[in-house]
């Protein structure tokens, strides 16, 4: 079972989601150590997940705004997660006469009938299909060099935020659409032919009330669901709608307990949306990205994370309300993540030891950046994990190991290294390790010692 909603098995995956709640395992605040939520190691937009061969695959935009190549999270057991980048698309290989300056946004990944991967994706306002044998590529284009859907097509709205839908029999549909300045856009669809890329008809509006962008279609008891975002992500009110159809063509009505996922201010969850349906071992979730924290409203900046929590079908096939948490329950990944040793450090650097991933150590201004860990005791080491906050950007690394906190040798050193996590190899006793981290922006979200 392949636990991509909107692909082959969405009516018997989130029917069997049915029972039970969202309930979270205790009540955290967003900075408690060992927090589950945010599910990702970084700063990530608009994700898309798919399960292939046992692997977990979370393909997203890097904030902000995109970057010339998309994220790719891989996991075996959904909670420790290893970033790469695609090799397709990017902004220099998905680029047409029409194309605008938008960088590479919002994948859509799933598994056609014929068993083979296809991704919808934004690039420069436009879309784009590719395709690949597995989650994990290689990827190509699909469609001559050319944008499925040019930008062009509707001049007053952005041609972004496309997601693929593939119903109970195999036919699939595409639906897409965004607005413009933060005006409210609409939501197009098309039946797509077998081969997943050309159009079989023409496209049909079936914009339901209050749609902003981010479509994803799921089917429930003979009824279709289009989940959509409303609202503007940079500020408090970006949150997840949907409405009912009797076909995946619309017309589509507003359900009368939508909106299903917003803001919770007091528990600073702030502007959830742009999303994914998924399931496994009979419950359903829903992967959305909210604000990283503490939010600040106005900022130039917006620095988006990867949430996950459960979603609930009601017995009348609505969707039940989402309760954003800070510490989903999610049997279908593992209950922890690999922690490594416990280690302690002064001020702000227990933000780098505290399991969480809203947390990140910064130097103080004015403070060179270095890091150092307190084992406890003179331990056994043989390796560290760095996760840094912007995975991209290089980094020179340094550690230096001390069985006294006076005399310092170093024992590992990497330049202009990315990616997550960041491993070096150290092998040998120490009570204190610390870290240097020369980038643009040192932070790190967890430093893990093995």
């Amino acid at each position: 079972m392949k636990p991509r909603a909107g692909a082959l098995l969405l009516a018997a995956v989130l029917l069997a989601g049915a029972a039970g709640s969202a309930t979270p395992r205790r009540e955290v605040r967003w900075n408690s150590p060992g927090a589950g939520n945010p599910l990702l190691p970084g700063y990530f937009a608009d994700p898309s997940i798919v399960r292939d061969g046992g692997r977990w695959y979370i393909f997203a935009t890097v904030d902000p705004w995109g970057d010339d190549r998309l994220g790719l999270w891989t996991s075996e057991n959904g909670r420790d997660w290893t970033f790469s980048q695609p090799n397709w698309p990017t902004k220099q290989a998905a680029t047409s006469p029409t194309s605008g300056d938008s960088k590479v946004w919002a994948p859509s990944v799933v598994r056609a009938a014929d068993g083979r991967w296809y991704m919808y994706v934004s690039v420069g306002s436009e879309v784009w299909v590719g395709s690949a044998p597995s989650p994990a590529g290689p990827w190509a284009d699909a469609n001559g060099g050319k944008p499925l859907i040019p930008r062009d097509f509707a001049p007053k709205y952005h041609m972004i935020d496309a997601e693929a839908f593939v119903d109970d029999d195999g036919q699939a549909y595409l639906y897409w659409g965004s607005g413009l300045n933060w005006v409210n856009g609409h939501c197009f669809v098309v039946k797509l032919k077998p081969d997943m890329v050309h159009f079989d008809g023409q496209p049909r509006d079936v914009t339901p009330g209050n749609y902003f962008e981010g479509p994803f279609m799921v089917k429930e008891k003979g009824r279709y669901l289009l989940t959509y975002s409303d609202g503007n992500t940079t500020k408090d009110s970006y949150k997840v709608r949907y409405a009912v159809g009797n076909s995946p063509m619309g017309p589509f009505v507003e359900a009368p307990n939508s909106p299903i996922l917003q803001t919770d201010a007091a528990r600073q969850i702030i502007s959830p949306g742009h999303h994914a349906i998924f399931a496994d071992q009979g419950r359903s979730y829903i992967l959305y990205h909210r604000q990283a924290l503490p939010f600040v409203m106005g900022s130039d900046r917006v620095l988006r994370q990867v949430a996950v929590d459960r979603l609930t079908v009601q017995e009348d096939g609505l969707l039940a309300r989402v309760a954003p948490s800070h510490d989903p329950v999610i049997p279908a990944f593992a209950a922890h993540r690999a922690r490594g040793m416990r280690w302690t450090g002064q001020g702000a650097a227990a933000l780098a030891a505290d399991d969480n991933y809203a947390t990140a150590w910064r130097p103080a201004p004015g403070e060179p950046p270095v890091l150092t860990a307190d084992l406890g005791s003179v331990r056994a080491v043989r390796e560290s994990r760095i996760r840094p906050a912007f995975v991209i950007q290089p980094q020179d690394v340094r550690i230096e190991a001390s069985v006294d906190g006076r005399d310092w040798h170093e024992v590992a050193a990497e330049k202009g290294v990315s990616g997550s996590p960041i491993t070096l190899r150290h092998v040998g006793q120490a009570r204190f390790l610390r870290l240097t981290v020369q980038a643009k922006e040192p932070a790190i979200l967890e430093w893990s010692i093995f």
